[in-house]
């Protein structure tokens, strides 16, 4: 069971493009040039593009990872990023951190589209994420997020089998 959400914690006042706003204390297209295992901090936070995908619930039937339409009671489905980002390890036990063995991991969980699984497989960026186009609201602009989505929040359902979803770009 998880704690009562300390209001706090949630920022609403956040503003998405800010993480793209002074980008000079990064290289130039980074990630053109470092693996993964190479990136600090920064750099590896700038990688997600915002999407909302990872936080999807999944369910794993017969050794395939299959995604729901199901998503995390502290995603803002607007924005498409955590509310609670900074404490989501306290807040929810199962709340996976997106590090180089959640990227490896088989089977793939996370999207199609997430730039730490594209660059660890040898792709590169594609042209709608904020860190080539330098806007938080390019993912959004190529559809590539889960804003406008038909999305239902996990509180309350029980059989997510019944909420399995087939996009594409997951």
């Amino acid at each position: 069971m998880t704690e009562p959400v300390d209001e706090n914690w949630l920022r609403p006042d956040f503003d998405p493009q800010s993480r793209f706003e002074n980008l000079n204390d990064v290289e130039p297209e980074f990630w053109k040039h470092k693996k993964l295992e190479q990136m600090n901090k920064r750099e590896w936070e700038l990688l997600c593009d915002g999407c909302g995908k990872c936080c999807l619930n999944k369910l794993e039937i017969r050794g395939k990872i299959k995604f729901t339409n199901t998503y995390c009671r502290f995603l803002d489905c607007h924005s498409c990023l955590c509310k609670i980002y900074e404490h989501r390890f306290k807040k929810v036990p199962d709340c996976r951190d997106i590090d180089l063995n959640a990227v490896r991991e088989k089977p793939r969980w996370l999207p199609k589209t997430c730039a730490y699984w594209l660059l660890d497989n040898g792709f590169d960026l594609p042209a709608w994420h904020p860190l080539v186009t330098r806007r938080a609201a390019s993912v959004h602009e190529a559809a590539m997020s889960l804003q406008g989505r038909e999305l239902v929040c996990e509180t309350g359902v029980d059989d997510y089998e019944n909420y399995l979803v087939y996009w594409a770009d997951l």
